[in-house]
């Protein structure tokens, strides 16, 4: 993911700046054309593992194109058979997707946000990754130390939490059309804290503040007392 960042920023920044074509473009061009389609069918595939909403688009010459998104909303659940839609085609692909209401939407082909999903991924891939390692490997080298073992588990646990608040600020992102700045700035502020948590939590587990020291209750009743003569 991070190696595919500045590809994504490239890819983005060219779409950006892509002129109008100035007729339709009879092969794939680097210009950005406005097509209506006709909408035959849309399934949001909700609950079907592994396949996305997809849509199925008509020309009014009839010709078929296939289209898949990332998610569902703002347009495709909205989608029915008979529908206008303008679908914006960029080196012979549609990338985008616009309904009657002015409301647009990205298809997997779509270059705008791939950068930010590939940061807030690697973010959370790393944070989740390299305390999720730490505590694996400090769990293994301390085996048999009850206080060692448990500041272990406190790292790896952090660890699922500084990923997930990756995953929480990307989604937050998206939502918002946040720059990809605003993904370093929430997330860092996250982790910083996590990572004291993860300090304190840890010495506290080394210290034994988390064992109970008070004495077992008995298992079994005593014994009865002999019989007086």
């Amino acid at each position: 993911m991070a190696v595919g960042i500045p590809g994504a920023l490239e890819r983005e920044r060219e779409y950006r700046a892509a002129p109008a074509c100035a007729t339709v473009p009879v092969a794939a061009s680097g210009c950005r054309w406005e097509q209506e389609f006709t909408v035959r069918k849309a399934a949001l595939n909700r609950g079907k593992r592994g396949k996305p909403p997809e849509a199925q688009l008509l020309l009014p010459s009839g010709k078929q194109w296939d289209v898949t998104f990332p998610q569902t909303e703002p347009v495709v659940s909205e989608m029915a058979p008979g529908d206008k839609v303008v679908g914006v085609i960029w080196h012979g692909q549609v990338v985008e997707v616009q309904d009657a209401d002015g409301r647009r939407q990205q298809t997997s082909a779509g270059p705008v946000g791939r950068p930010e999903d590939r940061f807030g991924g690697t973010l959370a891939c790393l944070s989740f990754g390299v305390m999720g390692l730490a505590g694996g490997l400090w769990a293994l080298f301390a085996r048999g130390n009850r206080r060692h073992t448990k500041a272990a588990s406190v790292v790896r646990w952090h660890g699922v939490g500084m990923g997930a608040t990756a995953i929480l600020t990307l989604w937050a992102r998206a939502a918002n059309d946040w720059p990809m700045w605003a993904i370093t700035a929430i997330w860092g502020t996250i982790a910083l804290l996590l990572l004291a948590s993860t300090v304190a939590f840890s010495l506290a587990a080394l210290r034994g503040d988390f064992e109970d020291d008070a004495p077992a209750a008995p298992t079994t009743a005593p014994p009865p007392a002999p019989p007086r003569p």
